[in-house]
């Protein structure tokens, strides 16, 4: 049977990948594991290093396994049009998982905020609680809100610009898409540096600050996609016909968009109370 190489062409006589045997999936599930150990230590004890080693182990894991993906993804013939459409499955349905994840914060905001009754120890049954001091959602919150809508903006041209072949336009698209995520990351860690009440400050507190925080984790996550895909651009690993990675990156950057349209709407104006100066 001829090689891969020499045909450019897969060489299975079928459209599938069959996976080379990996640690990854066993190093990732005990990395993960030691990493809630590590949470409840923390919980428990006020001991990290459990937390950080597990950590680690999970970072690593991450880089090494997708490092090894990557290099799939330029053997000819290893990810076929079936192979590509089965990891487009699996982000569509990664995704949905990371819906859910936020529909969880968006129910505990709504559960307090339309029956503030059930806050435990309120002298009063009004949301925000008797006391609480918010943000005014057309201050820092709103030029957040600009600034993801322009990144959404940016990677689109970034996107159509690979469909076109414009390489330039590509590279300049994703520039500015990283940057502005970076952006958005500076100017949220500003927002809690001045924020009104502490994480502890009560539900509230506990609220915004887990619906926020994880978004802005995704938005984290999210330029450190895209900035890879920078990187794979600039080296020419896409092509107008094969470019899935960019593509699974342009999805999630989108979905972290319209995220963070509901957390700024529910959150910061439907949900503000008396406004805090600053």
């Amino acid at each position: 049977m001829a090689s891969t190489s020499e045909t450019g062409h897969s060489p299975y006589k079928h459209p599938y990948h069959l996976v080379d045997p990996s640690p990854w999936p066993l190093v990732g599930a005990l990395a993960a594991g030691v990493l809630v150990t590590g949470i409840v230590f923390i919980g428990h004890y006020g001991s990290y290093w459990l937390a950080t080693l597990g950590l680690l182990g999970v970072l690593a894991t991450m880089f090494f396994w997708w490092r090894d993906v990557l290099k799939e993804s330029r053997t000819p013939g290893i990810h076929s049009p079936v192979v590509r459409l089965g990891l487009r499955y699996g982000m569509v349905l990664f995704i949905a998982s990371e819906v859910m994840f936020f529909v969880a914060f968006f129910w505990a905001f709504f559960h307090f905020a339309i029956y503030p009754e059930h806050v435990s120890g309120a002298a009063k049954a009004i949301w925000p609680p008797q006391g609480t001091l918010t943000f005014d959602p057309f201050h820092l919150p709103l030029l957040n809100t600009m600034i993801l809508l322009l990144s959404g903006c940016t990677v689109t041209w970034a996107h159509h610009s690979l469909l076109s072949g414009d390489r330039k336009g590509l590279i300049t698209g994703l520039s500015l898409t990283v940057f502005l995520g970076a952006f958005f990351t500076f100017f949220q860690v500003w927002e809690y540096a001045i924020a009104p009440f502490a994480f502890t400050g009560g539900v509230y507190p506990s609220t915004f600050f887990l619906a926020t925080g994880f978004h802005g984790f995704h938005v984290l996550v999210g330029t450190i996609f895209l900035a890879v895909c920078l990187v794979r651009a600039i080296k020419g690993h896409f092509t107008p016909e094969k470019h899935f990675g960019f593509e699974a990156a342009a999805w999630y950057w989108h979905f972290v968009d319209v995220v963070w349209l509901f957390l700024f709407v529910v959150i910061y104006w439907w949900g503000a109370g008396e406004i805090a100066h600053h």
